[in-house]
């Protein structure tokens, strides 16, 4: 449907004038409900009333990072094995009945959590909520139904990894990266520890983690929260506590020098990803360098007009895509990254020397006020837009939760994002993007296989692995 050019204009203007009311406002404000249990489950309840939808999200303060040497891939096994049934409720009923109920639902492991979700009509909460205390309690491991799903995390590592450059590249950067801390690991685990992993590991990776004092219960909708935290109490605070084991502190070593790593696979196009050691957001009240981060991400990739796409795609024309990453929530050692695909005829060597031209640029040069104010009016707005979801409105607060964060602190680093400099930005440029802090990681592409499509080999996904 093509629209007018007057329309799109209006449109235009309005979202501009949006950016500009939320950079001055803040986010809109919402009534927020916590509770915690009396056996340690933490219960969270965030009314939105603008649609008669609800969304339940339970969160398990494990995920990859928690995972043994010859276990690794455990938390991601156990996910699928979270749909193999109860006594109660058969194998395959959970996700039937939330159909039924109008419903959608799934789940996803990352390093540092494991989170299952439901969205459905408000009325039909409460049928989340008994299946999930259900799971959470009763869950049946059959021997027969782990056979047969260990057999599909194989077969999904093969498609999303070993048959994606992009993302075996990604696997093998991080397995550089990382000298001792588990985040090393990927979360769809080793080959070698899935082909011998057994139903005993995914039983007791659940009676080891997954109790109420280790879970989070989001709800994000149209909802009364005193009502939801009587269904909270009536389904989850029936279910004992267990003692969590220790953790103890995981710190990464101080990288002393440049690491780099070749990949040899079938592709199209060579690619490279720099990664420095960069600071995870440990007291958002106090920190002031992770907020820098994150708009120094904006200033070299936010949109086409950002640094790194204007300079290589579009006007040197050395890469077909560029980005700039960063998110300072994680329960483990944090990184900046810089990835690209160089354009057809030209080499790594030639787009990993433009990207380092354009950060020391920012390091020697700094930003200017006018191109700061408006890298900070595009994150913060990024940041307001994710309300415009239920369930990222219960990602936030759940990611926010299991790092060791509180919810109550995204006003705090809001405000804090706006208070950026161009100092702060040109100083974390300078401290952390870094020769002695960077690992390189590079695609050596090789001829792809006659029945590359057939296999599955495509450009990798990005986000969070979904069941």
């Amino acid at each position: 449907m093509r629209f007018p050019q007057l329309w799109i204009a209006g449109m235009k203007m309005k979202r501009s004038l949006l950016i500009l009311a939320l950079f001055l406002v803040g986010p809109v404000q919402a009534e927020t409900l916590e509770r915690t249990l009396a056996n340690g489950m933490k219960v969270i309840v965030k009314t939105d009333r603008r649609a008669p939808v609800a969304v339940s999200q339970v969160w398990y303060r494990a995920g990859s990072m928690d995972e043994s040497y010859g276990t690794t891939g455990v938390a991601h096994v156990l996910e699928h094995m979270m749909f193999k049934g109860t006594k109660a409720v058969p194998a395959g009923q959970f996700s039937k009945r939330i159909a039924a109920a109008g419903g959608r639902e799934n789940a996803f492991t990352s390093r540092d959590h494991t989170a299952y979700f439901q969205t459905l009509q408000a009325d039909r909460l409460e049928l989340a909520l008994r299946l999930e205390a259900d799971r959470m309690a009763n869950l049946v491991l059959a021997p027969e139904e782990f056979a047969k799903e260990i057999d599909v995390v194989k077969e999904e590592r093969r498609m999303r990894t070993e048959d994606n450059p992009q993302a075996k590249l990604y696997e093998t950067l991080m397995a550089t990266a990382f000298q001792a801390h588990p985040y090393r690991h990927p979360v769809i685990g080793w080959m070698d520890d899935l082909k011998h992993m057994a139903v005993a590991d995914a039983r007791r990776w659940y009676k080891t983690w997954y109790t109420p004092n280790n879970a989070i219960l989001v709800v994000v909708g149209d909802v009364n929260p005193k009502r939801v935290m009587a269904w909270a109490e009536k389904y989850f605070g029936a279910i004992k506590a267990r003692t969590l084991p220790a953790r103890k502190p995981q710190a990464e070593p101080e990288q002393q020098g440049v690491k780099r790593v070749a990949l040899k696979a079938p592709a199209k196009l060579p690619a490279v990803i720099l990664a420095w050691q960069a600071p995870r957001l440990a007291n958002p009240a106090d920190d002031s360098d992770p907020y820098a981060l994150e708009v120094l991400a904006g200033v070299l990739d936010g949109n086409n007009s950002a640094r790194l796409p204007k300079s290589l795609v579009q006007e040197k024309q050395l890469a077909v895509d560029v980005s700039a990453g960063y998110d300072p929530v994680a329960r483990g050692p944090n990184q900046f990254m810089v990835d690209a695909t160089p354009a057809e005829g030209k080499t790594v060597a030639e787009v990993e020397t433009a990207l380092k031209a354009e950060i020391k640029r920012v390091q020697d040069e700094g930003v200017a006020e006018s191109e700061l104010n408006r890298v900070k009016a595009q994150v913060l707005a990024g940041q307001v837009f994710q309300q415009d979801s239920l369930f990222y409105q219960g990602m936030l607060i759940g990611e926010w939760e299991t790092a060791g964060l509180s919810w109550r602190d995204r006003a705090v680093r809001f405000d804090k994002l706006k208070a950026v400099t161009a100092e702060q930005v040109r100083a974390v440029a300078k401290k952390y993007l870094v020769d002695d802090r960077l690992t390189v990681a590079v695609l050596d592409p090789q001829p792809m296989p006659a029945d590359a499509t057939k296999r599955g080999f495509a450009p990798a996904q990005g986000g969070h692995h979904v069941r």
